[in-house]
Order: structure tokens, then sequence, then C-alpha cells
């Protein structure tokens, strides 16, 4: 009897597009929260690494695979975050990735974190692109097309 076969089909969510945005639902764990019960600032920022990750696995760019075939590596270079109101233990929030602007070797992303109709947070993530050196890489044609498909306009 395989025991593991019931759970095959079971796999973490990703995520949806709706139009060019990328929607990614999370909850609020108690690990995610100070004394308080209030989200820890830092983790925001884990929230919208999930989120910009989930987006690109939604159209099929899947980091770990894209490194070992192409070398490139997607790096964090510069965030702009603004914390407007907190999020709290068990909320149920919403990460709304968008794609900004697309160069040859980087990527700007802006994402809002909201709980219901509130915008919690706002982020932009400012992307490189490199190998496995560390060093700029253009972004593989392959990739960089896909990505076309959802630049904001």
């Amino acid at each position: 009897m395989n025991v593991s076969a019931p759970f095959a089909a079971i796999t973490p969510a990703s995520g949806q597009m709706r139009g060019r945005v990328h929607v990614f639902p999370l909850r609020v764990y108690y690990e995610d929260t100070d004394a308080g019960g209030i989200v820890y600032y830092a983790n925001y920022l884990k929230f919208a690494e999930r989120g910009r990750t989930e987006f690109l696995r939604t159209l099929g760019i899947e980091q770990q695979r894209v490194r070992e075939e192409t070398g490139l590596q997607f790096v964090m270079h510069e965030g702009e975050v603004k914390y407007k109101k907190p999020a709290r233990l068990d909320d149920i929030l919403i990460v709304e990735t968008v794609l900004a602007k697309l160069g040859a070797a980087s990527v700007t992303m802006r994402q809002s974190i909201k709980r219901g109709g509130d915008e919690l947070v706002t982020f932009t993530a400012h992307v490189a692109c490199t190998g496995a050196d560390g060093k700029p890489m253009r972004m593989p044609a392959q990739v960089k097309t896909v990505l076309e498909t959802c630049l904001e306009n």
C-alpha cells in the first residue's frame, strides 16, 4: 500500500493571475507576530518574497530550475516599503504583485499586502539578474518573453 499516494495531488497554493496582477493569499500565524499579536514588521518582507516567488511560479518560472538550466538568479537589489496598518494573528492577507519594469538584467515589482479592502503595506522590489558568480547577467530570452506578457502598461 502506498501511503503517500493520496498526498501526491496536494501541493501548496501558488495563488493566481487576475489579468496582470498576481494574487497570493496567506494567513497570519502565531510565529508571524510579536508579543502583542501584531505582525512583526520584517515578516511583511517574507510575505512579499513569497508573493514574488509564486508570481514567477504561476508563470512557469521556477527559480531553482531556471538557475540550474541557465545560471540565472534573481537577487534583491533594493526595496522600498511603507507600513500603513498592522495585520494581526489569524488575519487572511492577500499579496498582490505587479511587474512594473523589465530591463535586460533587472525586474521591478510593485506589491501590496491587503486585508479585505484595507491596504496594509506597499513594497517595491528592485531585483537584479545575476549569474552564480554574482555578476550581472542578461535575462535569458525565454524568461524575458514570459515576463513581458505581464508587464504593467
